[in-house]
């Protein structure tokens, strides 16, 4: 008897962390403009690297680190992705992609609010959300409820993990960054 009475207290303090764990991502995501961060993304085993800026709702700009300056930008409504000299660019409409559902903020945190979220090796807490033919696996740090990363499958369903680092909120950033650049005609 003794031994289910401590169980079920540990149990009852397990639910109780959880549930501030979910209330604090819900103010923190409640309380953000903006993040900036370094980012890793691996699609395929190909792993790539850079900065990205979020500016809630819905709008991205990441510059790749790598040989062609890969550049990934959405206006609320389009997402680009080209490279500095414009010579492969792809158009596609932001609500075609997952992306359209992980940079609105008030989409995550209406989701979070219903969703049951899991401890992930005492690091980090994940939620699971189904929406639009999409699943995407979101988390968040355990210590300062940060965004850290999600993963779900790209438009060719490949399966696409970000890890995301240097997390910086509600930074001032220039708004013209998520202009959508112009093709370049030959």
């Amino acid at each position: 008897m003794k031994k289910i009475f401590i169980f079920f207290i540990f149990f009852l303090i397990t639910k109780q962390l959880q549930a501030s764990i979910k209330e604090n991502i819900i103010l923190n995501l409640k309380k953000t403009k903006n993040i900036t961060f370094d980012f890793e993304q691996t699609i395929n085993n190909i792993v790539e690297k850079g900065k990205c800026t979020i500016e809630y709702p819905k709008k991205i700009f990441c510059l790749y680190k790598n040989k062609k300056k890969k550049i990934m930008v959405s206006n609320g409504r389009t997402l680009v992705i080209t490279n500095k000299k414009k010579s492969n660019y792809y158009l596609y409409p932001l609500k075609k992609t997952p992306l359209e559902l992980i940079l609105d903020k008030d989409f995550l945190i209406k989701e979070i609010e219903s969703l049951e979220g899991r401890n992930v090796d005492n690091k980090y807490y994940n939620f699971t959300i189904l929406k639009n033919n999409n699943k995407i696996n979101i988390f968040f740090n355990n210590k300062n409820y940060n965004l850290i990363g999600w993963q779900t499958e790209d438009i060719y369903q490949n399966l696409a993990i970000i890890f995301i680092s240097k997390v910086k909120t509600n930074q001032e950033i220039d708004d013209t960054i998520f202009k959508i650049p112009k093709m370049k005609m030959n």
